[in-house]
């Protein structure tokens, strides 16, 4: 459990009988009463969740309007009916999370610009990969007030070296942006199986705890930290210890090596992060995002889930068949992630440094087999890491 210091008390205020999408009101005072808009760009497993959870609160807190946008990327259903018709006409992802009602205030949106120009608030859920091309298209289109949160796990790799998801947001749209990360399978957290969750922010403690409020549920608590790349990198970063230790368990090598590779991993993510911003905080691993983000995906979760199932092909299907044949229409993280701390450890001297990401990405392309996760990670580096 985090420090007390940074617990946010529980809001109190609630709305009562505030109207649907209710326009900014009049206090007695005369002064109009501001309500923030919120709007999730994104629509996946996770996503969904993330509109599930916040259209929960913002029904009960004052200051939101009631309605939250959700940015779905249209596609046509095997009924021939468009998803966001069907979200809007049922109340449920049918493809993305079949079976849970997100709450009758969240409106899909096949219409991104058209999402986001009323929002103040915008919580970015997209595969990490897409987020380049998002930004692009959103520059100039969103209002110059508006703070964004990023749950997004990953990062983008430039000649000038890796750029956080919250970093491309804020240099494209020009905007404030947190992140959230924690020991999050998104399917628990839709039927409120309890989890935690860590709000990594810069310097605004007030914007940090209004997400706070927005997201947190008596089955979801939401701490707050100072430390944005930390937090970002944990999440980022789990997937590729994620991926190895589902290749161990395709390769049967049992609990022990799979608590092995977890520990190499946590302490190559701890290095890694910190030598690329050594303002990484230490404690930062021993909230949701850190450590117990690295044993809920090692245990279960897709990344775990698919490079398992390559481990049992010894190698022989790729992750892009077998993304497609298990994911039914989600994207693996862990695998372009993987290539992404490569070329960053490349081209900065550093593979020898982290044998376990390294034989990571060696094992996804090919130029290992799975059972090198524990030959190669055996390895001690010639340099310390700390």
């Amino acid at each position: 459990m985090a420090p007390a210091f940074e617990q946010i008390p529980e809001d109190t205020e609630t709305q009562t009988e505030t109207p649907h999408s209710a326009p900014n009101t009049v206090n007695n005072d005369g002064q109009v009463d501001y309500k923030s808009r919120v709007t999730v760009v994104g629509s996946g497993n996770w996503g969904s969740v993330a509109a599930k959870l916040i259209a929960s609160n913002t029904l009960k807190l004052y200051s939101f309007h009631d309605e939250v946008r959700m940015w779905v990327f249209e596609e046509t259903l095997q009924s021939g009916e468009k998803l966001t018709d069907v979200i809007n006409r049922i109340n449920e992802n049918v493809k993305y999370l079949p079976g849970i009602k997100l709450g009758k205030n969240v409106i899909a949106d096949p219409d991104l610009e058209n999402a986001v120009k009323d929002a103040n608030m915008l919580v970015f859920v997209t595969p990490h990969q897409f987020m380049e091309g998002i930004c692009k298209r959103l520059v100039g289109k969103v209002r110059e007030d508006a703070e964004a949160i990023s749950l997004i796990k990953g990062m983008e790799v430039k000649m000038e070296g890796p750029c956080m998801i919250s970093t491309l947001i804020s240099e494209h749209l020009g905007i404030n942006c947190s992140v959230l990360m924690g020991a999050n399978i998104a399917n628990e957290i839709a039927v409120e199986k309890f989890s935690e969750a860590t709000v990594g922010y810069r310097d605004k403690r007030e914007i940090a705890e209004q997400w706070v409020r927005l997201f947190s549920t008596p089955y979801f608590l939401v701490t707050p930290v100072q430390d944005v790349e930390g937090v970002e990198l944990c999440g980022t970063l789990k997937n590729v210890v994620a991926i190895a230790a589902g290749f161990v368990d395709g390769l049967d090598m049992g609990n022990n090596t799979k608590a092995a590779i977890m520990r190499i991993g946590l302490r190559e993510m701890i290095a890694f992060s910190k030598l690329l911003f050594p303002s990484v905080r230490d404690s930062t691993f021993f909230e949701s995002c850190g450590v117990a983000d690295v044993i809920t995906t090692c245990l279960g979760g897709r990344n775990r889930k698919v490079a398992e199932a390559f481990a049992k092909n010894g190698g022989k299907r790729s992750f892009d068949e077998l993304e497609a044949e298990m994911l039914q229409g989600q994207k693996l993280q862990g695998v372009s992630t993987a290539r992404e701390v490569y070329e960053v450890l490349s081209h900065r001297g550093w593979l020898e440094l982290f044998p376990l990401f390294s034989t990571v990405h060696e094992i996804c392309v090919g130029r290992l087999p799975p059972s090198a996760i524990v030959e190669h990670s055996e390895q001690k580096p010639k340099l310390p890491v700390f």
